[in-house]
């Protein structure tokens, strides 16, 4: 018997130990496939640069003077940033489509807390700062614990919001040269310095920064990687031992301060605070940059580097049609052609992990 059994080592110790392989010859498709689905911001940053080539081409050297690139960067910021702030959202399967009412509203209790009521004004800021978490807070509470659908739950709390702003402001706005006299902390981000001959303004750092602090908290950090496993399976990520209510919470809780922050950026942008901003398309516009930026739709796949191109995009095409005379409407038009693009591209990408 133990004859047998040394024979039997003996044969098993010089038979053939290389594993079976399969060799997959990829087309070059399959590769741009993959590599799409690996660096989600590969494509806004491919149609950024190819929109900034084409209307240098055709606009000359006028479009790529330090003026009109900072000018971009100015227009897009507040965007850029409400967009950050729906990326996280969209990030976990929702949406939010009270995110710029919050901002309106946050910037207008800023204002009647700093001018109106004579408090300091860094308390206002951080009254109207607790204002945005408080409304993103109850998004969440609804989404995460009643389990209602996040589009019925922010289109509910977006109008709720734009009623009590209305409300509580009688729609009466406040002058810039009341905010620069009472609450000048207000005009922060307005102040601006020149990079050579570009001049840039402390909003468009801030854009930049949380951006990036964002990016960095969603790709190395165990919250950033629990987002994206609520995003792409919810009930997966609770069976894994995620805590998804958890999770959903603190998502629609921190998307309502940075719409509160944008609402302080919006102040030195704007100049003046006026309750009828809230009519303003700001919600569409930062899904529109969210979407454009390769975000998808569906959860848990996109880098929030790709709104700030998308955004970036939409500027540049505004811009660009807008120094040709071309009519207002064709930015419409390509804005509509972009969105439906990005999600075509979203579901061939996504193809790779079907």
């Amino acid at each position: 018997m133990a004859q047998a059994a040394q024979e039997f080592e003996k044969v098993l110790s010089s038979s053939d130990t290389s594993v079976a392989a399969f060799d997959e010859h990829k087309s070059a498709v399959k590769r741009i496939q993959h590599f799409l689905h690996s660096t989600p911001a590969a494509v806004p940053l491919i149609v950024l640069v190819l929109a900034i080539i084409i209307f240098g081409m055709t606009i000359g050297g006028r479009f790529f003077s330090s003026y009109t690139l900072t000018l971009i960067l100015q227009q897009i910021a507040i965007v850029g940033i409400l967009g950050a702030a729906q990326t996280l959202v969209i990030l976990t399967a929702g949406i939010d489509l009270s995110i710029g009412v919050i901002m309106v509203i946050s910037a207008v209790i800023m204002g009647n807390c700093a001018v109106s009521y004579g408090m300091p004004s860094v308390l206002a800021v951080a009254i109207g700062l607790a204002a945005g978490a408080a409304c993103g807070l109850l998004n969440g509470v609804l989404v995460a614990y009643m389990k209602l659908p996040p589009f019925i739950v922010t289109l509910g709390t977006w109008n709720i919001v734009m009623a009590t702003n209305f409300i509580y402001s009688a729609n009466e706005t406040i002058r810039d040269t009341d905010v620069n006299t009472q609450a000048p902390l207000l005009h922060l981000f307005a102040l601006s310095f020149k990079v050579g001959t570009a001049v840039l303004t402390l909003g468009v750092i801030a854009t930049v920064v949380l951006v990036l602090i964002l990016w960095y908290v969603l790709n190395h950090t165990a919250w950033g990687r629990h987002v994206y496993a609520v995003g792409d399976d919810q009930e997966a990520a609770k069976l894994s031992g995620i805590q998804t209510k958890k999770v959903l919470m603190t998502v629609y809780t921190l998307a309502g301060l940075i719409a509160a922050f944008a609402a302080w950026v919006s102040i030195g942008r704007n100049g003046s605070i006026s309750p009828s901003a809230a009519v303003t398309d700001y919600n569409l516009q930062a899904i529109t940059a969210t979407v454009i930026g390769g975000i998808s739709l569906f959860g848990g796949r996109g880098s929030i580097l790709g709104t700030l191109f998308g955004a970036m995009i939409v500027g540049v095409v505004s811009m660009g049609l807008n120094m040709l005379g071309a009519d207002p409407q064709w930015k419409v038009l390509l804005t509509g052609v972009l969105i439906i693009g990005a999600v075509a591209i979203d579901q061939w990408i996504r193809k790779v992990s079907a």
